[in-house]
């Protein structure tokens, strides 16, 4: 039984194996949007949780899904 995907006589075979991975775009809007997400945080969360606010944790949530969002839009603008 030979293996054909790792065979010397295959064309690119200095091509690492990760690198034929596929990262949908969903997937790389949710790491950026957790970095916006990780910048934007500290800066509302004494606000969120002093008691303005009916429920910080939705209000945290709905924070992480504007972010995404809005990774999602810069991805697609470029």
């Amino acid at each position: 039984m030979s293996l054909t995907a790792f065979s010397t006589s295959a064309p690119l075979t200095d091509l690492v194996f990760g690198a034929s991975l596929f990262f949908p775009p969903l997937f790389k809007a949710v790491l950026l949007g957790f970095f916006f997400w990780l910048l934007i945080h500290p800066l509302l969360r004494g606000w969120m949780y002093s008691g303005d606010v009916w429920h910080p944790t939705l209000m945290d949530l709905s924070l992480f899904v504007l972010c995404v969002a809005s990774a999602l839009w810069l991805l697609s603008l470029g």
